[in-house]
């Protein structure tokens, strides 16, 4: 049985919870908050568990294999270090950390000391994820040619963060783990509304490799909700969304051909435009923190390293940061 102590009972932890407690192999023994509102939701649905407000007697605790910090970034580190300093296997929110040399720091740190970093990119265990993930593992729709996300909502601001910080780590992680290309540049641009210094609108285009590029959109300020994924290879499209309660992954057998043409011919461009059918692929349906709590218990226990680990988490990081440097230079290309 993996003993795991939670750090952050608000928004977020009752979910870890209660996936956690309901992992074959796992589970929570004791839960740190300090709000006592939180304090009496967890006694409610989990009067077994213990609860204490000071994370020291968290990480004191024998018994714990492993840690779970869902709490802001801007605690992360701190609290992620002290979690490793006592030989504890580390489950950490997205983002991993605040900047990429406390990334780089945990990572090390869990390296010396033969522990696990697993950090919460939520959406790479959905299988609609996992499919696109196979389809263009396969080549099932070409070369890549492009990547198009919008991740808008109304609200729900953020005190400690921009709309990137708090919305792009979800996007970054999904295109960190389908895209098999490495980002070279990325160019940002926001802007803050209602006298807050965070973006509340933000788009990102990242430049990669072998002619790819990847354009994100997010957005505090919009009146509907949508979260929309294009992904464009040389024979096929997929168009994923994630709100759709049927046939959530749309792949068109479409594409575009150019006739090969001497320098004299550009302007009489020959065009081929294949347009042949769609279609769904049929989705399991699961919730993606159990899944993601079943593969962090395998990994502790197999002694493996996780997709998802602190090298992941780094590379989000580093991205976020780097959105940070051109915003501020005026949408500045900032190199990878």
């Amino acid at each position: 049985m993996i003993n795991i102590g939670v750090i952050g009972y608000g928004y977020w932890g009752p979910n870890i919870v209660r996936n956690i407690m309901e992992t074959e192999g796992a589970s929570v023994s004791v839960v740190c908050d300090k709000n006592e509102e939180a304090y009496q939701h967890l006694k409610k649905l989990h009067p077994a568990v213990k609860c204490v407000v000071d994370a020291e007697q968290v990480f004191i605790d024998d018994h714990l294999d492993a840690i779970a910090i869902i709490t802001p970034v801007s605690s992360h580190y701190a609290l992620a270090r002290r979690a490793l300093e006592s030989g504890k296997h580390l489950f950490v929110e997205k983002p991993f950390t605040k900047t990429s040399q406390q990334a780089k720091t945990l990572i090390k740190l869990a390296r010396e000391k033969g522990l696990l970093i697993m950090v919460d990119h939520t959406f790479v265990f959905t299988g609609a994820v996992k499919e696109i993930k196979q389809i263009i593992d396969s080549g099932g729709i070409g070369e890549l040619s492009y990547y198009d996300s919008t991740r808008v909502n109304l609200g729900l601001f953020q005190h400690d963060v921009n709309v990137i910080w708090d919305l792009g780590p979800h996007d970054f992680s999904i295109m960190d783990y389908i895209v098999p290309l490495k980002p070279l540049a990325l160019s940002a641009h926001g802007i803050s509304h209602y006298e807050r210094e965070d973006e509340d609108i933000a788009y990102v285009t990242i430049y990669f490799e072998e002619k790819f590029i990847a354009h994100f959109s997010f957005n505090w300020l919009s009146p509907v909700k949508i979260r929309d994924v294009m992904i464009g290879g040389t024979t096929k499209k997929i168009l994923w969304n994630d709100l759709a309660i049927d046939e959530k992954i749309k792949i068109y057998d479409k594409s575009v051909h150019f006739g090969k043409v001497s320098a004299e011919q550009r302007c009489e461009l020959l065009v081929d435009y294949r347009v042949n059918g769609m279609y769904s692929p049929k989705i399991p349906q699961a919730e993606a923190l159990a899944s993601e709590f079943a593969y962090f218990v395998e990994c502790i226990e197999n002694s493996r390293t996780p997709f998802n680990d602190g090298e992941a988490g780094l590379r989000v990081v580093q991205l976020l940061e780097a959105t940070d440097r051109s915003i501020k230079n005026g949408g500045e290309l900032v190199n990878l």
